[in-house]
């Protein structure tokens, strides 16, 4: 038996959502990746970080940029979130990044009109002129569930609905 506190579930969101993260893609083209995601896994017993697989093969010229859909969700209790980075390898050997560094999930997330669908936006930033190739079903992203606290005045009563900018409106 694990020492683990289980507080989260990886779940695919529907294809309505799905599709919705492609601007000019054929619909058949994207049911095919749909049909093929895998959630998040932990590459090893002693791993802290979940690992988000490529819906489609990705191919980043230095400098170049690409919006992720990634097909997932995640439910998680409160007081936990969700931190997205980059794969180690690809940061060291790429510089690959996420564009906002970190990628925060909020545990409300899950409830928004967008079913909690988790992009990723990432950029080559390679100083030493390399393209990255990931291929699809690989390893590009991991995520990490961290517990956090509040301060003792806090009295948030705000619900979230969205993503990106959603809790400044």
């Amino acid at each position: 038996m694990d020492n683990f506190k289980r507080i989260a579930r990886f779940e695919i969101v529907s294809f309505e959502q799905f599709k919705s993260g492609f601007d000019n893609e054929i619909e058949e083209k994207i049911k095919a990746y749909y049909e093929e995601l895998k959630l998040p896994k932990r590459a090893t017993k002693g791993s802290a970080g979940y690992d988000f697989y490529a819906p489609f093969d990705i191919t980043l010229a230095p400098r170049e940029t690409i919006k992720v859909p990634t097909g997932i969700r995640v439910y998680m209790e409160e007081n936990y979130v969700l931190k997205l980075y980059p794969r180690s390898g690809l940061g060291f050997k790429f510089r690959l990044q996420l564009n906002n560094t970190v990628g925060i999930i909020d545990s409300d997330y899950y409830y928004s009109d967008n079913e909690g669908h988790i992009f990723a936006k990432i950029t080559n930033d390679s100083n030493e002129n390399k393209t990255v190739t990931i291929q699809k079903g690989t390893g590009f992203m991991q995520g990490i569930f961290v517990e956090y606290g509040i301060t003792f005045d806090d009295d948030t009563t705000s619900i979230r609905n969205g993503g990106f900018g959603s809790t400044t409106k």
